[in-house]
């Protein structure tokens, strides 16, 4: 049903947002956000303060929505009218590829501070251990212990 046939009291059932996807569905072209809500307004017979102090609002759920689709030139859509091609321009490459190295070589660098660490674990300054009643106590666990390389996991 087109909405200038419908009453007031029906178009008053609808969202803003479902109003203007109507209004876009009908004129079949896109419109820009003034335009739309100009037609909303008459259709719902608000006045010019109601159209002025609604638009904002009006903007930001049409930004929300993902019905609605905002073109290069500043007018809205319905978003199913329209596909979206993404390219990556060379530049764009050149970058992946200077991430990639980058993380490369954090993983290295992680690695390496990885078996730093491990050799850290060897020092005995960080045992702070109440159980152990004296010092000796510590150097015999220590002479128990086995340090395991990754490649021994495996």
């Amino acid at each position: 049903m087109k909405l200038s046939k419908m009453s007031k009291e029906e178009l008053e059932q609808y969202s803003y947002t479902d109003l203007a996807a109507m209004i876009l569905k009908e004129e079949k072209k896109s419109l820009n956000t003034p335009d739309i809500f100009k037609k909303i307004c008459k259709l719902l017979e608000m006045t010019d303060d109601e159209y002025a102090s609604k638009i904002g609002d009006f903007y930001t759920a049409l930004t929300t929505d993902k019905t609605f689709i905002l073109l290069d030139d500043a007018s809205w859509d319905l978003r199913d009218r329209h596909s979206v091609k993404i390219t990556l321009n060379d530049d764009e490459t050149e970058d992946e590829e200077d991430l990639s190295e980058t993380e490369e070589e954090l993983d290295d660098e992680l690695d390496d501070m990885a078996s730093e660490d491990m050799h850290d674990m060897d020092d005995d300054s960080d045992l702070d251990d109440p159980d152990l009643d004296d010092v000796d106590d510590v150097e015999d666990v220590d002479d128990d212990l086995t340090i395991i390389d990754e490649e021994e996991l495996d």
